[in-house]
């Protein structure tokens, strides 16, 4: 549930949440449809449409077929699974991942999986390009105003983790690879405003959404959307998301309270590079 410090609150009042700059285009509703409803998704995968709202998310930020977007830190590959069917024809779908000679062995396991996914379907995957990600050594997302879209899903509380200084230098990261007038649409765990945001990070891997609006608006952004899409009024935002659907990482005591909830409560904030 959003609360938010009164001058953030007043300027979300402003911009309201209505569609996205150069709303999408006709056609893309029913991709989004057609790429949900894919063969290449698991079972498990789909059963999260209903926490994570993908078609009305990407909706939401304007995605268009015909762009070139860029998603941060893919991970399992989630919304790989959507994107890179309904930008293959007409658009191109960059993934900013974790390079196979990540010197940890988790992040080495991940990034072996994420490319042979990639490599299993050519019919869905074969046009996806890559680019190193390993924030903060490697931030760089491709060329300057080279990209319509950059997305992350749910990252921003592992960049922080790491350092206030990380976070802030991919937000500067894609504010440089968008063309003036380019959407970077980021969802992430929401915290309650109050909270220490690197405390609630580190604790409960979530941030207040306060804190990412403020430095989305220092990284040179404008804000002009903010929804409640991904919103879940049954998370109190207090526990640590892990024990929640779907890692379910507590005791087994307390899976069916944890189920009860559903996933996290989540922010969904529209950024765009003013045009010159």
């Amino acid at each position: 549930m959003r609360i938010l410090r009164p001058w953030l609150l007043l300027a979300i009042i402003a911009i309201g949440a209505g569609p996205a700059l150069g709303a999408p285009a006709a056609a893309i509703h029913p991709l989004l449809q057609h790429a949900l409803a894919g063969s290449w998704r698991s079972p498990a995968n789909r059963a999260r449409d209903r926490y994570r709202h993908p078609a009305a998310t990407l909706e939401f930020f304007g995605l268009r077929p015909d762009m070139t977007v860029i998603e941060i830190e893919p991970g399992g590959g989630w919304y790989t699974e959507i994107l890179a069917p309904v930008l293959h024809d007409q658009g191109q779908l960059v993934e900013a991942s974790t390079p196979l000679d990540a010197s940890s062995p988790f992040m080495h396991r991940m990034a072996a999986a994420f490319q042979s996914k990639l490599q299993s379907d050519p019919a869905v995957y074969g046009r996806v390009k890559l680019v190193p990600f390993a924030a903060p050594e490697q931030v760089n997302l491709g060329p300057p105003d080279s990209a319509d879209m950059v997305v992350t899903f749910r990252n921003m509380h592992d960049w922080l983790n790491h350092s206030p200084a990380t976070l802030a230098a991919v937000f500067q990261a894609a504010y440089r690879v968008l063309k003036p007038g380019g959407v970077f649409g980021v969802t992430g765990h929401r915290a309650r405003p109050y909270e220490n945001a690197i405390e609630a990070s580190r604790d409960l891997h979530r941030i207040p959404e306060d804190y990412v609006i403020e430095l989305g608006l220092k990284s040179g952004f404008q804000l002009t959307g903010v929804s409640e899409i991904n919103a879940n009024p049954q998370d109190d935002e207090t526990v640590n998301v892990h024990r929640l659907p779907p890692d379910l990482a507590g005791p087994a005591s307390e899976h069916a309270k944890m189920r009860a909830i559903g996933e996290s409560d989540r922010m969904t904030l529209r950024f765009v590079k003013p045009a010159r």
